[in-house]
């Protein structure tokens, strides 16, 4: 075991990393360099910050995000454990109050006896000890450059975040609360259009003005946080098979299925804040008042934040990372987070996890393949990947099940298999392990 680790970043990963280091008794530095200098994309002061989006997807064992969340809790995630405690209903969805998350997280990692944080900006990745790089895919200028000049050209693309709503200034006359097929509880607002609302919506948002990007290289975006506007630019019905899709949100205003409904998740645990669920965009401020102003129910609603667009960059980690995080030619230097290429609030602290446990442990944990966890390491890291671009995690990942099996059964056997595996392994690597499903919540069992 190493006796101390610096940890640079305390967003999801960060935070996860230190946490693992620490509980496992080494003595933690973890640098942040908020509050004197923040990323464009961060307003608070709090550590694990959410940008864009207060979901962290997907419940039960049915989705391979479900199963990471899984995997992690059983480990003593603190991620997971800030989670739990924090969330606020979303039909089948786990999502968080942003605020008392982060202040859970942040206490948690300022109260730990073994952890000193240092508010300073890190511009260098020369270390006496183990240390974790976990800055997040909008690191500092000058860590950048560092990272840069050490292991050659980065990658970047720009990352959007959705707008909030006030609750209050929906106009529920005209909308109406459900969960797809009624999935779960009704905690989702739905906007719903006619094909007429829909079409003058359309032709509104692909002609509407976009904010211009002050200090970006290029207009690279990933799939998986497209703009609204350029989805839209696609095709007049790629948003009605994607965010707008109306298929099991039936009207009860009107008893009919809609043309397009535009969906509202809670952001807070009051329930007085919504996120525009898919409408990431980077529109001008008045131009998202005047467009989205148009969507049933949102004709008067008050915007508490607007959309914005920022830069995200990440390495190419299949050439320079094994594992366990761990660069190839630095023994004891670990990247963690979005700046690894895994994209998500959930495989970010997947990945702080793993690289935190092996700069404490020396590199000797390597999770196997049949995971969530270790099939997201390993894509990562994987060598034979040649066009690399961020990934979340998914059951395509993980090696496929022998013999014929039915397409029904599939993902709950992939999740079956992957906490078995986890056990053992977590047995063998003397790692703690909670075996046992809570009997009251059925939706986290096979």
């Amino acid at each position: 075991m190493n006796q101390s680790v610096t940890v640079v970043g305390a967003g999801l990963a960060g935070c996860e990393a230190a946490w693992q280091c620490a509980q496992r008794g080494a003595k933690v530095t973890l640098y942040e360099m908020k509050p004197e200098k923040r990323s464009p994309a961060h307003s608070s002061n709090l550590f694990c910050e959410l940008v864009c989006s207060n979901s962290l997807r997907a419940e039960g064992l049915q989705n391979a995000i479900g199963l990471l969340k899984e995997e992690l809790l059983r480990m003593g995630s603190l991620i997971m454990e800030a989670a739990m405690a924090t969330k606020v209903p979303a039909g089948g969805a786990l999502a968080v109050d942003r605020e008392a998350f982060a202040s859970y997280v942040t206490e948690k990692i300022r109260s730990h006896p073994n952890i000193t944080v240092v508010e300073r900006e890190i511009t260098s990745l020369d270390f006496d000890e183990p240390a974790v790089i976990a800055a997040g895919p909008l690191a500092s200028e000058g860590l950048a450059q560092e990272i840069v000049k050490a292991f050659g050209e980065g990658l970047s693309f720009f990352d959007a975040a959705a707008p909030i709503v006030t609750a209050e200034s929906i106009d529920m006359s005209r909308a109406y609360l459900a969960s797809r097929y009624d999935k779960g509880t009704p905690d989702y607002i739905n906007c719903p259009m006619t094909k007429e609302e829909y079409d003058a919506f359309y032709q509104a948002l692909i002609s509407a003005e976009t904010a211009h990007l002050h200090g970006f290289e290029n207009d690279k975006v990933f799939e998986g946080c497209m703009p609204v506007e350029v989805m839209a630019s696609r095709g007049y019905e790629t948003l009605l098979f994607g965010p707008l899709k109306p298929v099991g949100l039936m009207n009860p205003h009107t008893g009919k299925l809609p043309h397009a409904v535009v969906q509202l998740r809670k952001d807070n645990a009051a329930s007085s804040l919504y996120n525009m669920v898919g409408f990431q965009t980077h529109l001008t401020w008045g131009e998202q008042k005047r467009v989205f102003g148009m969507i049933p129910g949102l004709e008067h609603a008050e915007f508490v934040r607007y959309g914005v667009m920022h830069r995200n960059t990440f390495l190419n980690s299949p050439k320079l990372l094994t594992p366990t995080y761990r660069v190839r030619e630095r023994a004891s230097l670990y990247f963690a987070g979005q700046i690894t290429g895994v994209e998500g609030y959930i495989e970010s602290a997947s990945s702080g996890f793993v690289a935190g446990l092996n700069a404490v442990c020396g590199d000797t944990v390597c999770f196997p393949r049949e995971t969530a966890i270790g099939a997201l390491a390993h894509y990562v890291s994987d060598p034979n990947v040649t066009d690399f671009q961020p990934m979340n995690v998914n059951f395509g990942l993980l090696p496929s099940l022998e013999g014929r099996i039915k397409k029904k059964e599939r993902k709950g056997l992939l999740s079956a298999r992957a906490l078995a595996v986890l056990a053992d392994y977590c047995k063998e690597q003397n790692i703690p392990y909670a075996a046992e499903e809570p009997a009251d919540d059925p939706e986290r069992k096979v």
